[in-house]
């Protein structure tokens, strides 16, 4: 796992069948086949998929189950549809990831969810059977396997903008929740849009770009290492991965790399000469949204919101804290937001 197109195509001129269960088109061999070949040289025979027979023995409806591939896919990849009462099909590596996944469900605060272990389905050696997955205790699973998921209990991830800070690894260097909200608004992601996170300290911004919307990606650039680690973490964590790559060095140095972008975001760092890169560089459309915090940063937003428009957004926040025995309004520090469309 996952299956390899290799053996196929150093037999590609000689007549070849490729047999794989399913539908080869969802999660399967079909896609990774039909990237590599000419149209005239396939043709694919699909027969009801794993997702298609699990459904039909527990009478889920398919319109309203989440069905995943984690046979080559880390369980992190479950963590934004993880919510009481949700139902999810997933398709797994080996009949030792069944107790694997329900110990990482466990972790997750989901022990009271019901799993049903699908083994073989359709086949003479078809087997199911439901445990909670608090109390796993299948040993003897075979594959090929699916895990049912009817998930209870547990805290889901909320999906509006401004995830709590605490669920991000960070050294205190991280966009703060309402100022991400705002910031996110103002980069407007989309399905399949592409984000520069520069100066992106923990990555909490990349990581509720491609959070908020089915197949956006995302580019974190960050200069010190430790911040750049926790990046990798938060990606690992929210199971961004090959949705969200992390570079360590200057933002300036690393943007001839990075794929084009549909927005960027720039919350530290941000200086003259990284501001004119971007403005040569980006291709007309694409959304900048810069945060100041210095008077020095804000003033340069002042100088180019002057010069190619957009919109200024003062933020001033401030937060009920204690005051001696009585509480009164402590105030974040101020923020200059500006966002333009270049």
């Amino acid at each position: 796992m996952p299956f390899s197109i290799e053996p196929v195509l150093a037999a590609r001129g000689r007549p070849v069948a490729v047999l794989a269960s399913g539908d080869p088109f969802w999660h399967g061999a079909g896609g990774s086949l039909a990237a590599r070949l000419d149209p005239a040289e396939w043709r694919a025979f699909p027969a009801p998929s794993a997702f298609a027979l699990a459904a039909a023995r527990l009478g889920w409806r398919l319109e309203e189950t989440v069905c995943l591939g984690l046979h080559a896919a880390p369980f992190a990849r479950l963590r934004p549809h993880l919510a009481p009462g949700a139902r999810l099909l997933c398709l797994l590596r080996d009949g030792a990831a069944a107790g694997e996944l329900a110990g990482w469900i466990t972790a997750q605060g989901f022990g009271a969810a019901r799993l049903h272990v699908m083994e073989a389905l359709g086949g003479p050696r078809e087997r199911i059977r439901a445990q909670r997955a608090a109390a796993f205790a299948l040993g003897d699973v075979a594959a090929p396997v699916l895990a049912a998921v009817e998930a209870a209990g547990g805290p889901a991830l909320p999906r509006a903008s401004g995830l709590e800070d605490g669920l991000f690894a960070h050294d205190g260097q991280i966009t703060k929740r309402p100022v991400r909200a705002l910031s996110l608004s103002a980069l407007a992601p989309c399905p399949g849009a592409h984000l520069w996170d520069l100066g992106a300290g923990s990555g909490s911004i990349a990581v509720e770009w491609c959070l908020a919307a089915p197949g956006a990606t995302a580019d974190a650039v960050e200069l010190r290492p430790e911040r750049a680690a926790n990046i990798a973490a938060n990606v690992a964590a929210f199971g961004l991965e090959g949705r969200l790559s992390v570079h360590e060095g200057r933002a300036q140095d690393a943007l001839g790399g990075l794929a084009a972008p549909d927005a960027v975001f720039v919350g530290g760092g941000a200086d003259a000469p990284l501001l004119a890169a971007l403005w040569d560089r980006l291709a007309p459309g694409v959304r900048l949204v810069v945060n100041a915090v210095t008077l020095g940063t804000e003033a340069l937003l002042l100088e180019w919101s002057a010069r190619a428009g957009g919109a200024l957004l003062r933020i001033e926040l401030a937060e009920a804290a204690p005051l001696g025995t009585l509480r009164g309004w402590r105030p974040a520090r101020p923020i200059v937001q500006w966002s333009v469309t270049r």
